[in-house]
């Protein structure tokens, strides 16, 4: 039997609240997997990477990977709890490189991930990582030594049948699934004692432009997830009903969706990543910079240039953002081009409208502030966003009104109903922003639907607009989206992603929803740019109403619901066409006026991977309907499994497959499962996260040693333990550092009230008992 381990299950208590999944803590003194590592070279783009030269197989034991104690450790090892008490298994090495080829509007990626078994024994490796929310993903290779398996694409449950079976049969395996349009995760099956297995994938993305910049966003690491507990939501009392609720997960994948998570104070980060991106704007160029990493930037003409990262490999553990500027007077408005796959071609338009010359009346603004405070947002993310809040606040006009939401497993309105912004009402509201600190559960949902409650009475006077400012570490992204579809009205939603790596694909989806725009803040140093540029396109008027019309008739084109435009958004268009011929057609009104555009398909420029980009469209336009209930879950999953098996894509319902033909596991050898561990995202506090920490003086360390104890909400008062290890050189490595960990902050604190007053209701028993026994 196949032994699935390290994976740590909290024990079963009745009090005990699993919002996210305890973080192993693992730690490591001097080991392959931190940071320098040995250098990974990248890839040419004629041909996939092969591996690095594995180290010397160790000593072959029979059996799954080598249980081992910390004492055992000769050298620097990551270490992850297994069955037994006090046994180890060290964790497969990662690392990764990715190559992104820019080309005009589309980037095409290859990310080659390296996966080396350091033990003695085979394991199975799996990685929960992270793409853009907009990655159309249709490869994948397998490289073992000199021979390259290409991976096939099918229905997921049939591609995890496969994998399955080749895992049990001994040959090397891998399998890529989506957990969330922006959340994938590697397994690969039967690497042996000291063996590297390369998994290259492939993906298309739309390149990104906001007024007068371009940029594209790859994300390095996936950051814990918030898990909101079961809770019952319908009670059967139909004729044959029995009258018993049903339970209904929030999160029903929420194994799946939990990697563990180093904590960054015991250990250098893991999971070394290198970048190189080949930009071809497509005109000249005035600028390109790199955000959030510093890079060497190689000149290679006047549209060209050659991004790396300066030092070399770096650690997964913030967002990479590479941001472009035409030169001046050279920022294109429009941008149209063509690819033919087969006998049909596809069309991929951007067209941004004028600002327009005339001034527009502004008309008040009713603006509800919404801020995340809770213990995901600790650290750096929650004195970005306090002061992303404050400079709102300082933007508003005395005409406007407003208010102002904070949230974590609770959350609290400021006033009773929005206030005039007057200069009283906007220092009581500065002074809450300011005292303001991370910590608790992330129950969005009910912070929603609160900013949404819309009292009207106004006749229409006040443009409502709510500004909701978090990281969006949830995994019950569906709850939040149903929400924003029963509740919008009216209120137009801009959602603002704080941190280092917030999850895009809820902002960027909540943001079409709610007929918004997503801006992210990755950095202090961006806090008042991005707010301004955001607050101009609030108090400008919007494109509405738009419409885009191929002449020629018989275009498929997507999106199917053209959104509202904000100053400096272009709009993309993009569509399947019988032939192409005649114009594309674009009628819309800025503020009160008119507008209209022409563009003639015959002076289209070739594009590279437009069929893809419009199959992601088309996917993307089916769980839209299937959120605003436009169409059923049937009709929504035929539509996306034929688009995702005819262009070869992974989806929730399609996955990749590679195996190798040749078994490679010897027979009786057993297999052992190990979850590779991520780093926690640059700036967040870990305590915050996961509960605070605190030294018992009570508790004597043996030989040196340290005992430590974690304390917090840690899911209503549920603790639950795990011991992570810091295997160091054999010096010190006979005296282990052990600690407790609590879960992840509770979504309430209601089990807490509960048993402080079970025990003041006991205390009192006991005193009214006491009283009785005196003698009178």
């Amino acid at each position: 039997m196949m032994s699935m381990i390290p994976r740590f299950e909290p024990p079963s208590s009745p009090s005990r609240r699993s919002p996210n999944r305890l973080c192993l803590l693992a730690a490591s003194a001097l080991t392959g997997l931190v940071l320098p590592a040995a250098p990974i070279l990248a890839t040419p783009a004629a041909a996939p990477v092969a591996p690095a030269a594995a180290e010397p197989a160790p000593a072959v034991v029979a059996g799954a990977a080598r249980r081992v104690t910390p004492g055992e450790m000769q050298s620097g090892a990551l270490l992850l709890r297994a069955n037994e008490e006090g046994a180890y298994v060290e964790a497969p090495r990662l690392g990764t490189d990715v190559e992104i080829d820019v080309s005009g509007p589309t980037a095409r990626a290859r990310v080659t991930q390296h996966f080396t078994n350091p033990s003695e024994g085979w394991v199975e490796g799996v990685y929960v990582y992270p793409l853009p929310e907009s990655a159309v993903v249709d490869t994948l290779k397998m490289v073992i030594g000199e021979r390259i398996v290409v991976g096939e694409i099918k229905e997921r449950g049939e591609a995890r049948q496969v994998y399955e079976a080749a895992k049990r049969e001994g040959r090397k395996a891998g399998l890529v699934e989506q957990e969330r349009p922006n959340m994938f995760t590697n397994s690969v099956a039967n690497i042996g004692p000291g063996e590297t297995v390369v998994i290259q994938i492939e993906y298309q993305e739309s390149v990104r432009q906001s007024g007068e910049e371009f940029s594209l966003r790859l994300p390095l690491v996936v950051g814990p997830r918030y898990n909101p507990p079961p809770t019952v939501q319908v009670v059967d009392l139909g004729p044959e009903g029995q009258g018993w609720g049903r339970l209904a997960d929030p999160v029903p994948d929420r194994a799946r969706i939990e990697p563990p998570v180093l904590d960054p104070r015991l250990h250098p980060p893991v999971n070394p990543v290198t970048i190189t991106v080949r930009l071809e704007a497509g005109f000249e160029l005035a600028g390109v910079a790199s955000a959030h990493h510093r890079v060497a930037i190689e000149d290679k003409g006047p549209s060209s240039r050659i991004v790396r990262l300066a030092e070399g490999a770096v650690a997964g553990n913030r967002d990479f953002e590479l941001t472009w500027r035409a030169a001046p007077r050279r920022t294109p408005s429009v941008g149209l081009f063509r690819e033919r796959v087969g006998n049909e071609d596809y069309v991929l338009a951007f067209l941004t409208p004028p600002a327009g010359e005339a001034p527009v009346e502004r008309r008040p603004r009713e603006a509800i502030l919404v801020i995340d405070n809770s213990g995901s947002m600790g650290g750096q993310s929650i004195r970005e966003a306090k002061a992303s809040l404050d400079f709102a606040l300082r933007r508003l006009k005395p005409e406007d009104r407003f208010n102002i939401i904070r949230f974590d497993n609770t959350f609290d309105v400021l006033f009773p109903a929005p206030v005039p912004a007057d200069a009283a009402n906007i220092a009581r509201a500065r002074g809450f922003v300011s005292a303001l600190e991370a910590s608790g559960g992330t129950e969005m949902v009910p912070a929603m639907v609160a900013a949404l409650a819309d009292r009207g009475g106004d006749d229409g006077r006040y443009v409502r607009q709510v500004v909701f400012l978090t990281d969006g570490a949830i995994g019950n992204e569906q709850q939040l989206l149903d929400a924003i579809t029963r509740n919008r009205g009216r209120s137009r939603i801009f959602m603002v992603g704080i941190g280092s790596a917030p999850n895009t694909y809820l902002m960027t989806r909540a943001a079409e929803l709610g007929r918004g725009t997503f801006t992210h803040i990755g950095s202090a140093s961006q806090v008042e740019e991005r707010m301004r540029a955001l607050f101009e396109r609030l108090e400008s008027p919007a494109v509405t109403g738009l419409s885009a019309r191929f002449s020629a008739g018989g275009a498929d084109v997507t999106p199917e619901a053209l959104p509202d435009l904000y100053r400096g958004e272009p709009l993309v268009v993009a569509a399947r066409l019988g032939q192409l011929d005649g114009t594309l057609e674009v009628e819309g009104r800025i503020g009160d006026q008119p507008w209209r555009a022409s563009l003639a398909l015959a002076g289209a420029a070739e594009g590279k991977g437009l069929s893809k980009l419009w199959a992601r469209r088309k996917i993307t336009d089916a769980e839209v309907g299937l959120t605003l209930h436009e169409i059923d879950r049937p009709e929504a999953d035929r539509r996306i499994l034929q688009l995702a098996l005819a262009h070869r894509l992974v989806t929730r319902l399609t996955s990749l497959v590679a195996v190798d033909v040749t078994p490679s596991r010897p027979e009786g050898r057993t297999l052992t499962r190990t979850d590779i561990p991520l780093n926690l995202p640059a700036g967040w506090d870990f305590d915050k996260v996961f509960g605070s920490e605190r030294r018992d003086p009570r508790t004597r360390a043996d030989a040196g040693g340290t005992k430590l104890e974690r304390t917090g909400l840690a899911g209503g008062g549920a603790w639950a333990k795990v011991v992570a290890t810091r295997a160091a050189p054999a010096a010190v490595a006979a005296n282990p550092q052990l600690q407790q960990v609590a879960l992840p902050q509770g979504a309430t604190d209601a089990e807490l009230r509960m048993m402080i007053g079970a025990a003041l209701m006991l205390l009192g028993a006991l005193m009214v008992w006491r009283l009785r026994r005196r003698p009178t």
